[in-house]
């Protein structure tokens, strides 16, 4: 289990290469230090001109990518399977590095984020879908947070290793070691496991069995085997399945609840929904009411996520600390920024199955919501100390909480037959709140600066009461167990 989760983050790591690539050689890439465009006896030119919009375009057209990527991400994942579309999209980040490194012009550039981007979106999916289909319950919540760990490993080594590189025409290495870890997971990862939910939903049962008992080593799966069949097809046809595979889930269950599988097995179930386990497109996600309350919660996650602001922190942490600090010492204090974000993600891992998601979530959201305000008066009144501080514990408080737990949550809290469209839904929401801050925030800064982050401190509290109120734990329940608990919208 730990291996295959190792090997699918490597997805994450690219993302993130992606993400943080472009911070600190930005400025050698689009502003040509001697004035010249094109070096002597060279084919490839200095620099990629560009202005400050269209750079700040060009660095946001990921997420485009990342928009098509995640909204074509659930019909994917449902036709070729969690394993064969996480092969599949180390192609964007090869083909975007590529693109980007050989680059001749400013077009050729952001056409490679986009492919980049594809590759971001569709990942950012896949991704926790496979984790959360391959971990155990007591260690979903540890093996969750390695995709924003990873992701976050990738952004900062491409800050450290983006140093040297940040030169002519040094640069272009920096965009195209993406495809490295891209090439590695193309081969490391057809020795996983396909995920044992996505082979039951497509009816592969004897492959979801010893799937899922290389996942488990020598621990007996009957239990969990019997859970994931009913979850998507029932408990008769999980009975029969059981007994068809000469499982004994008597073993693993009290006489209790094996009378009370044999009561439920002689209910018709009245509901459709119990009745077929087809999957859901994005229509009828919004049709079913306990789908759509799922759906509609996974959306607020992603859009509170974005409109927390961190992504305005991490493009242009270097802009913000130029408020009190020169633009040379505040490159490196955007480094250490992020050197944060490793740390507290770190521990996001270790906290995240000892104190739950929502109470995590709960106090990233009212860290955040504080240290907006608390930067918002060291801008105010000049306090330089103040400013920083207030930046780090910001990042920090992204980092344990709300980084990390809206993309676990997506599969935590999505049966597998409507997975795909729910995540996708969530994913495009993710991705188009992400390059609407992008755009805007240069612009916001560019007219109050400071004062910018108290719109981020609105969004904050926000996103502490829509979790205080509406969303539910999902520490040590299975995903079944969960799914019943919003039966109650069902009326």
């Amino acid at each position: 289990m730990v291996y295959c989760v190792f090997v699918a983050c490597l997805g994450s790591f690219s993302n993130g290469w992606v993400i943080g690539s472009p911070n600190v050689p930005g400025e050698v890439t689009h502003h040509c230090l001697n004035g010249d465009t094109y070096s002597h006896d060279s084919f490839f030119p200095d620099c990629l001109p560009m202005n400050d919009g269209l750079w700040g375009f060009a660095v946001a057209s990921f997420c485009v990518g990342g928009l098509i990527g995640g909204l074509s991400g659930g019909v994917i994942q449902t036709k070729l399977g969690r394993k064969r579309t996480i092969l599949l999209n180390n192609l964007g980040f090869i083909i975007g590095g590529i693109l980007i490194a050989c680059a001749i012009n400013s077009p050729m550039f952001v056409i490679g984020r986009v492919f980049c981007g594809l590759s971001c979106g569709l990942g950012s999916l896949t991704i926790p879908t496979y984790i959360g289909e391959v971990a155990t319950i007591p260690a979903r919540g540890a093996m969750g947070t390695c995709n924003q760990f990873f992701i976050v490993i990738g952004i900062l080594l491409s800050s450290v290793v983006g140093l040297p590189l940040a030169t002519v025409p040094f640069w272009r290495i920096n965009y195209v070691i993406v495809a490295v870890p891209a090439i590695l997971q193309l081969f490391l990862m057809n020795t996983c496991v396909e995920t044992p939910r996505y082979l039951i939903s497509v009816q592969r049962m004897q492959e979801a069995k010893v799937a899922l008992q290389k996942l488990r080593g020598q621990v007996s799966i009957d239990a969990e085997f019997y859970d994931m069949i009913e979850g998507h097809l029932g408990t008769v046809v999980a009975q029969s399945v059981i007994e068809e595979l000469g499982m004994n889930l008597v073993n693993d269950s009290s006489s209790t609840e094996k009378e009370n599988i044999e009561k439920e097995s002689e209910v018709v179930p009245e509901n459709p929904v119990e009745q077929s386990r087809e999957p859901m497109n994005m229509l009828q996600v919004f049709v079913d009411p306990v789908i759509r309350r799922i759906a509609l919660t996974v959306i607020c996650l992603h859009a509170f996520q974005q409109l927390v602001g961190i992504n305005a922190v991490m493009y242009y942490s270097t802009t913000i600390f130029t408020l009190a600090f020169d633009q040379s010492f505040s490159k490196y204090m955007a480094i250490l920024s992020t050197v944060v974000n490793f740390v507290t993600t770190i521990l996001a891992v270790v906290l995240i199955d000892r104190m739950g998601r929502r109470p995590l979530l709960l106090v990233a959201n009212a860290g955040a919501c504080l240290f907006c305000v608390l930067l918002v008066i060291g801008y105010i009144y000049n306090i330089p100390a103040l400013l920083v501080v207030s930046v780090f514990l910001y990042v920090a408080s992204f980092a344990i909480g709300i980084g990390p737990i809206p993309w676990m949550l997506t599969s935590e809290l999505t049966p597998t037959y409507a997975s795909s469209s729910v995540g996708s839904i969530g994913t495009c929401v993710n991705w188009s709140v992400n390059f609407l801050i992008g755009q805007c925030f240069p612009v916001i800064f560019s007219r109050i600066a400071g004062y910018s982050f108290v719109i981020f401190a609105v969004f904050a509290i926000l996103s502490f009461l829509f979790t205080l109120f509406f969303l539910p734990e999902t520490k040590g329940r299975s995903l079944e167990s969960i799914v019943k608990g919003y039966e109650k919208y069902r009326q």
